[in-house]
């Protein structure tokens, strides 16, 4: 098909996420009790005080000796939150909730008809060749294997991950995977994942409603520390902890507020759209597994972009060369532009 010159990308091109998680918050109990989850106990997030030494690397470079044998022996004194399981209970909980909604490439906001109708026909073109099971099932695999838990999910004894589909605020069917067997670094699944996929798959199809509750149960040990979100701080002046963890206000049952630990909603969406491994190969070989779906496929972690724009494989590039130049992209690459819509964003041309 020929080029469109007149077609232009919108300047107000927005997206809203398809995958919507809640916080997941932590609770804590015994593996034995698991049915009685919703009783447990929040984990508390609290303040430590250590007494330290320094570790870091120093400028040693023209500095006097004495100085910085001074700087060294003095103690690193600091403040940090921490989060721990009660040393009467073995099992961390953790639970969210997650909706999917439909309208998976719409735009919330374009001010070009003309190109979000050509949007309009070109995921069209996609859903009716190719679905969103793909897509489904690779979310799926990421809720089987606790990838959500991220450091919580290492050297657990056994990973439990229940997966329930809600109906006016009742369990209508229930998914139970045994999340440390699930691979992490492919998406073949078994025949429960594809169950759960072809559910979150109607769902982004607009063809039913789906609330999923997700619980985690991670076997980690009596008194073991665990993992919440760590807060960003970027104005020191609100405290001089050297570690704030994400915490939420609840009230116990005596009414009293207690900040309960929990992992950013951000954090889990992550997690679950860590499935793109169709980026280009890095150039040193080795094998990353998947990553997180982004438009430059930017792995902060490592510092690193996997889909720069010279290699005309990021989200820019393929979204318009499929749009404005009727330049299809490969079936992989065109899962990727969907997983991207799907994630949400701001995609537009403005200056």
């Amino acid at each position: 098909m020929a080029k469109n010159d007149t077609l232009k990308t919108a300047s107000v091109l927005a997206f809203e996420r398809k995958l919507d998680p809640s916080d997941a918050l932590f609770s804590a109990g015994s593996w034995d009790a698991r049915s009685d989850s919703a009783q447990w106990a929040a984990v508390p997030v609290r303040e430590k005080s250590v007494r330290g030494t320094i570790s870091n690397r120093l400028k040693a470079k023209d500095q006097d000796p004495l100085k910085l044998d001074a700087a060294i022996e003095n103690p690193n004194l600091q403040t940090v939150d921490v989060a721990a399981l009660p040393h009467d209970t073995d099992t961390l909980a953790v639970r969210f909730t997650l909706r999917v909604l439909a309208g998976a490439g719409v735009p919330s906001a374009c001010n070009n008809a003309e190109y979000q109708q050509k949007l309009k026909q070109t995921v069209q073109g996609y859903v009716s060749e190719h679905g969103f099971h793909e897509l489904a099932h690779r979310y799926a695999c990421n809720l089987a294997n606790g990838r959500f838990l991220w450091r919580n999910r290492m050297g657990a004894e056994t990973v439990e991950v229940v997966v329930s589909q809600m109906k006016a605020g009742q369990p209508d069917k229930s998914w139970t995977f045994d999340a440390l067997a699930q691979p992490t670094r492919d998406f073949q699944g078994d025949a429960q994942t594809k169950e759960l996929g072809t559910a979150i798959a109607q769902a982004l199809a607009g063809e039913q409603y789906l609330l999923l509750d997700v619980v985690a149960f991670a076997r980690i040990g009596a008194g073991q520390e665990v993992f919440p979100s760590q807060e960003l701080i970027l104005d020191r002046a609100r405290g001089d902890k050297s570690k704030t963890l994400y915490s939420v206000e609840i009230n116990d049952k005596k009414n009293d507020v207690k900040k309960q630990a929990a992992i950013h909603s951000q954090k889990l969406g992550n997690a679950l759209r860590t499935i793109d491994t169709w980026y280009p190969a890095p150039e040193n070989g080795s094998d990353l597994g998947p990553i997180a779906v982004e438009p430059y496929g930017s792995v902060t972690t490592q510092g690193t972009a996997y889909r720069q724009p010279k290699q005309k494989v990021d989200f820019y590039n393929l979204l318009d060369n499929w749009l404005l130049k009727d330049q299809v992209p490969s079936v992989e690459n065109q899962h990727f532009v969907m997983a991207t819509l799907i994630r949400g964003g701001v995609f537009g041309d403005a200056g």
